[in-house]
């Protein structure tokens, strides 16, 4: 089993260099299944921000002018090295954020092929020639914006950098990334897979620390001309706002609430067992994670049964340890704010039929917890969990049912079973998320889309669309003739 000692060195990455902070300020990495601490993560300064504003600026004229073709050729090889180190990596993932470790071995190996599906993608990222007028060229031009800002959670800590990272590089631009401060490890072994490959110094900078001063530096820097966030709402609110006031655009991940809604022709124990895999999966902190379930009645009791009978077979402990299913949550604030969640909801009259109550041992560990007959007016109904908790609610018709669903700011994912076409049919229409998905609970894929609608943000990661906030289009009309 991996020790502590086993954990990565920490370091910032500025131009093609790896430092400490200027003046040498650190903050604790601590590993959420043993509540020891880790490491210690550097926490830059003005000056290092500064620094890295800079290299970018340099890195940025270095990167677009390497032709397409070797640029894709760097970003594949660092997508072979990831695979390489898949292991290792996904180790130094599950001591500092908690999750098990098959689960952050295939989450580096899922990065490995977003890279690829970028660099790829970034081949086709085609102009055109529109007709005019004899004598004139009219022509439409994609270009890299330029320099990017990208801020990034820690509850996955390879998938969210390489998305802003994967997607920057391979159009062209610098970057430079200030990753959660909480989950280091993981974004200095990812970028490190970059460096070794050749993305050459300035274009790929990362830095840690206080996240309301690093970006109070970055976004309004004249240097950065594109933003990019993954996180809650209030903070992307906040970072959206200082965007707007600097006159950049932004690409906004944010969270969500994601509901489910279990018709009365879908199996419920199929439902069930699939609904409950995505929910607990990352322990539940996963911005699309099914957060509320909205059942038929006619199905309900049996749906109940077979997610209390899924939720109770999973083993919850550390996750670098055999068999284990669920690890800690990533930190004490999610521990407190899941055990205020259920205790408002049973306050209020909900039942807990399996968890309900924080585990009795070290680290920040919460069980699977099921709950039901949750009003409409617990806070669970409203606010995102992001933990290992599954209110279930039941309903007679499909019209209240999208009603209740529709009723949140959020509007990232949502989830639907049925095995009616036509009912099918009516979730798709109904549902207001950017991500849907039927008969099934399945995460974000390179070559799709991702991304919400309403206070989930805008903007989207992955797939054709996922490049296109760091392109900007030119419009060119060249008259041939001079004179």
């Amino acid at each position: 089993m991996m020790t502590t000692d086993d954990y990565t060195p920490l370091k910032m990455y500025i131009a093609g260099e790896w430092c400490e902070a200027g003046d040498g300020s650190t903050a604790p990495v601590v590993n959420p299944a043993t509540e020891e601490v880790i490491g210690h993560v550097p926490q830059a300064t003005a000056a290092d921000l500064d620094r890295a504003l800079a290299a970018a600026v340099t890195g940025f004229a270095a990167w677009r002018g390497t032709p397409v073709a070797r640029r894709v050729e760097i970003l594949r090889a660092a997508a072979d090295l990831l695979t390489a180190r898949a292991a290792d990596i996904g180790r130094i993932m599950t001591l500092e954020q908690g999750k098990p470790f098959p689960e952050a071995r295939n989450e580096a190996v899922r990065v490995a092929n977003s890279i690829r599906w970028d660099a790829e993608d970034a081949r086709r990222e085609y102009g055109r020639i529109i007709p005019s007028d004899d004598g004139t060229l009219l022509s439409v031009r994609k270009e890299p914006i330029g320099p990017v800002a990208a801020f990034t959670p820690w509850n996955f800590p390879a998938g969210s950098p390489n998305r802003k990272i994967a997607a920057a590089l391979a159009a062209g631009c610098s970057i430079v990334i200030k990753a959660s401060e909480e989950t280091p490890g993981t974004a200095v072994e990812l970028v490190r897979c970059y460096a070794d490959a050749g993305v050459p110094a300035g274009a790929l900078n990362l830095v840690f620390g206080d996240p309301a001063e690093v970006s109070a530096r970055l976004i309004p820097a004249k240097e950065i001309r594109l933003v990019a966030f993954t996180g809650s709402v209030p903070v992307g609110k906040l970072l959206a706002s200082a965007a707007g006031a600097a006159m950049k655009p932004s690409l906004m991940e944010l969270g969500g609430h994601a509901p489910v809604i279990v018709c009365a022709d879908a199996d419920p124990v199929v439902a069930a067992r699939r609904a409950a895999t995505a929910k607990f999966f990352n322990a539940g902190q996963v911005c699309t994670s099914p957060s509320r379930f909205l059942v038929h009645d006619d199905v309900h009791d049996a749906f109940v049964a077979e997610f209390v009978r899924a939720a109770e077979e999973i083993v919850v402990g550390d996750g670098l340890a055999d068999g284990v299913g669920m690890g800690p949550l990533a930190n004490e604030r999610r521990l407190k704010a899941v055990e205020e969640l259920v205790s408002d909801a049973v306050a209020k009259g909900a039942k807990a039929l399996t968890g309900g109550a924080r585990l009795d041992r070290q680290g920040y560990f919460y069980p699977p917890t099921v709950l039901v007959d949750v009003p409409a007016d617990a806070r669970i109904m409203a606010e995102e969990p992001f933990g290992p908790l599954a209110p279930i609610v039941r309903f007679r018709d499909l019209d209240d049912a999208l009603a209740i669903a529709n009723s949140l700011e959020y509007g990232l994912a949502a989830y639907g079973f049925t095995e009616s076409a036509a009912t099918a049919e009516r979730l798709v229409r109904g549902f207001e998320a950017g991500i849907l998905s039927l008969n099934h609970c399945g995460g974000s894929v390179p070559e799709a889309p991702s991304g919400g609608v309403k206070a989930s943000g805008y903007g989207r990661e992955g797939g054709p669309e996922g490049l296109e906030a760091y392109f900007v289009t030119k419009r060119v009309s060249h008259l041939l003739d001079g004179r």
